[in-house]
């Protein structure tokens, strides 16, 4: 399956690319310090913040494989978009306030504080792993889906080389303020061009009724059975949050805009816009794959069915500005994964290595990072065409090395008795039966499903905790009234929030923001 992409487009596609890497110059100039590059000198405000959360997230890779998924499975992969919702209101609730109180540069350096620094390095290496395997490869790998419907002569390795050396170009150049400020553009078209594509399919297959024909009946509903392979309700209420909850609350690709945050006020709000703008891809990620079945029923491969609505669907010049929104959210989710791995790689190594390093020097060692980082997940990007679709390659890595870090947050946050040792001794437990089930599996042990790997891992590593806690010395108080939550903290907050109109109360905010969230879930159940 090909395609030909006209003159005009070509052009439009051309012309946003060259206004990114200008961007890119622009902050180039502005960099200062390690605090300018890594965190925009703490200085974002609530619309970059959420727009910057939602054009990371809703990367190429997150394109094409909820349209795949829906093309596959049917609605029921929006159930991590709506568990998403609900995380990132807890995380706005509960964990970000701690965190931009430390001014941490990264997550990893939370867990040195409220743990010690083995914990620290553990969480750092995971992360930084699961910023190139999973993010920049996933992305990486999508975009070459695309080049290869053009030119199909090219190979795969080629189209990777070249999407990874243009997106690294004004990353390595611009850190975080380039990152936020193009994905602002980026979340505009990425959203402009989903609608776009959504309603000329809804209006050529006629009426939904249509897909209802063609569709399994089960493809229809959010909540699946138990014995679903894909997305097993017993999964989505234990496995999906874990997931959930690492991907949105202690992984720096995602978090790193809300540490740049200038308040407290400001990051909350960034937090629950992003989760605004998670609520529509239902209708205009998902819903266009089911349409899919009614117009190509016989794509073989699921990936290429967002790409194959683009081509088929759009008009001349149309096509272009949605190809650049393609190319934008590519860009977006590469861009912030090589920021936040090289900041990682430079505060949580380098820096600890070389503490006499100066601001400039940090800056300098992170864009060497970065470019280094970009060659390593241009390589992994290939070998993702040996899964089945995208969307699992995506769910399936990660429910592998979250467990045990969301286990060392979450009582790390919530317990005060859990010990430096302890969340050591969860993050390597859980980490090495991690490796013993992903290799394992089908040979040492059956075959799980990885929901369930995710939830059992996450129980183990907690349980870990508990008992190594018991058997070692207390945290420090003062340490600990500094890095967990608790309700006199709560109570000075709901102070402050009473002396605002209720329309500035982000709890407020978060109830309707919920409350729209569960009527869609409700209504597709």
């Amino acid at each position: 399956m090909t395609f030909t992409l006209p003159t005009l487009d070509l052009v439009i596609i051309i012309g946003y690319l060259i206004f990114i890497v200008l961007l890119g110059l622009r902050f180039a100039k502005r960099q200062d310090s390690a605090e300018d590059y890594f965190l925009a000198g703490r200085t974002l405000g609530w619309p970059l913040i959420g727009f910057s959360l939602f054009a990371s997230n809703q990367s190429t890779s997150s394109l094409v494989g909820m349209a795949g998924s829906g093309y596959a499975t049917g609605l029921s992969v929006y159930n991590y978009e709506w568990f998403a919702v609900v995380v990132l209101i807890l995380f706005a609730v509960f964990f970000l306030p701690y965190y931009l109180r430390a001014k941490i540069f990264t997550l990893p350096e939370y867990l040195e504080r409220r743990f010690d620094a083995r914990s620290r390095y553990y969480h750092s290496v995971v992360t930084i792993i699961g910023n190139l395997a999973i993010d920049t490869a996933g992305s990486l790998y999508a975009g070459s889906l695309i080049i290869q419907l053009i030119f199909p002569d090219v190979p795969m390795w080629q189209s990777v080389a070249a999407l990874a050396a243009f997106t690294g170009m004004y990353t390595i150049l611009g850190g975080l303020a380039a990152v936020v400020y193009t994905d602002m553009f980026q979340s505009i078209l990425l959203l402009i061009g989903s609608i776009v594509i959504t309603v000329l399919a809804f209006i050529k297959i006629g009426s939904w009724d249509a897909v209802e024909a063609v569709a399994r009946p089960e493809q229809l509903h959010l909540i699946q059975p138990a014995s679903d392979e894909t997305l097993p309700w017993p999964g989505l209420l234990t496995g999906v949050p874990l997931l959930g909850f690492y991907y949105w609350c202690s992984n720096q690709y995602i978090v790193q805009r809300a540490l740049g945050a200038r308040t407290t006020q400001q990051g909350q709000w960034g937090a629950l816009f992003g989760g605004l703008l998670k609520v529509p891809v239902l209708f205009i990620m998902v819903m266009p794959g089911l349409m899919a079945l009614v117009l190509y029923p016989n794509i073989e491969n699921p990936n290429l069915v967002f790409p194959t609505l683009m081509f088929d669907l759009l008009p001349t010049g149309i096509l272009g500005l949605v190809l650049a929104g393609f190319i934008a959210a590519l860009m977006s989710s590469v861009d912030s994964a090589l920021n936040a791995a090289s900041t990682l790689a430079t505060m949580d190594f380098y820096q600890k290595a070389r503490p006499k390093a100066d601001a400039r020097k940090l800056m300098q060692t992170g864009r060497v990072f970065t470019l280094v980082f970009v060659v390593i997940a241009a390589l992994i990007a290939p070998q993702i065409d040996r899964f089945p679709t995208l969307w699992e390659y995506l769910q399936a890595v990660l429910a592998y090395i979250a467990p045990p870090v969301v286990a060392s947050f979450v009582l790390g946050m919530f317990w005060k008795r859990a010990t430096p040792a302890a969340s050591f001794a969860g993050l390597i437990g859980g980490g090495a039966v991690a490796l013993f089930l992903l290799f394992g599996q089908g040979v040492l042990v059956p075959e799980i499903h990885f929901l369930y790997v995710a939830t059992l891992l996450f129980a183990l590593s907690a349980v870990i905790m508990i008992v190594v806690s018991f058997f070692t010395a207390e945290t420090a108080q003062a340490k600990l009234d500094q890095y967990t939550w608790s309700c006199a903290d709560y109570e000075r907050e709901s102070a402050t929030l009473e002396t605002l109109p209720w329309y500035y109360n982000y709890r407020y905010q978060s109830v309707a923001l919920l409350a729209v969230t569960l009527t869609i879930v409700i209504y597709f159940w």
